[in-house]
């Protein structure tokens, strides 16, 4: 029987703006974000993010966050003299921009122990990866990832996937369909962001990214389109979900990351994917309304009871 929930990608010290030239530092990426959405929402009590970590004291500290926090790192290996990836947010109003400190991450080396990658998947309900969990490693180590990912997904495991493009990630976009396409046809759930799959494919519009991802066979959809409404595709049946307004967003870092865990988390209890949807709105739009990528669990709680 599976069990537990994991993600797999890259969680990096996130440093973020303050007041004047003070900064705070803390932990995000794209995956862990949702999984710390996850954590807040989710009846489970083996919650996993798989990567790879350093042996310094920044490594440290962000594998003690996760402790603190009841989420485990699984199999994942401590790469001896690696560090973290790091990256800044700057604001102009609420809207965000990064600069990125990564080349060398130790979570590039995260599938670099293939039977300790398939050990961290085995029996899990939920795996959950994206596009830049792909963008960041290498040919081998993709075809890797992807082997065991599909692994886990053969012995019951649900596969979650969020696209999530990032044009300097990748070398070129024609590569990044290639491995993109490769993630979708071991999906269940995708998540995709409109803007994005407009950017990479030519998406007219959010009906047709539903349109292509069921016609590679993925059952279920869930388009994220900013401020729009969510186009859900369960098994064909197609519909939008208006999102939760917000007059003034503070910061809408994490935003998207925080749908998806609101999404992931409703399905896992059950939930229809309209009611699933509407709870993820109501989800990202708390998140914008603080500063950082991580929100406290009460008040995704509260938002995702709303």
């Amino acid at each position: 029987m599976t069990e537990g929930i994991v993600a797999i990608g890259e969680c990096m010290l996130e440093l973020s703006g303050q007041t004047g030239h003070s900064w705070r530092m803390g932990f995000g990426g794209d995956t862990f974000n949702t999984l710390w959405t996850i954590r807040a929402l989710s009846e489970s009590d083996n919650v996993d993010y798989v990567s790879a970590f350093g042996d310094d004291p920044f490594s440290q500290d962000q594998i003690a966050f996760f402790r603190e926090n009841d989420i485990g790192i699984a199999k994942s290996p401590i790469i001896p003299g690696a560090r973290p990836g790091l990256y800044a947010i700057t604001l102009k109003g609420a809207e965000r921009s990064f600069t990125y400190w990564r080349g060398d991450a130790a979570a590039r080396q995260l599938a670099s122990n293939p039977a300790a990658l398939a050990k961290s998947l085995e029996q899990r309900t939920l795996v959950y990866f994206s596009g830049i969990t792909l963008a960041i490693l290498d040919a081998p180590s993709r075809r890797t990832l992807l082997q065991a990912i599909s692994a886990a997904r053969a012995h019951g495991s649900h596969i979650a996937f969020d696209p999530n493009y990032r044009p300097r990630l990748w070398p070129d976009a024609a590569t990044a369909r290639a491995v993109i396409d490769e993630g979708l046809k071991i999906t269940d759930i995708a998540l995709p962001t409109f803007t994005d799959e407009q950017e990479l494919y030519g998406d007219a519009s959010p009906e047709a990214t539903a349109r292509r991802l069921e016609e590679i066979g993925v059952a279920e959809i869930a388009v994220k389109n900013g401020e729009g409404a969510a186009l859900i595709s369960h098994y064909e049946d197609m519909f939008t979900v208006p999102a939760s307004h917000v007059a003034e967003p503070l910061d809408t870092t994490g935003a998207g990351d925080a749908f998806n865990g609101g999404y992931l988390s409703a399905r896992l209890l059950g939930l229809p994917p309209k009611e699933a949807a509407r709870r993820a709105h109501h989800v990202a739009a708390a998140v914008v309304q603080i500063r950082g990528a991580l929100a406290p669990f009460d008040i995704l709680q509260l938002a995702f009871d709303l």
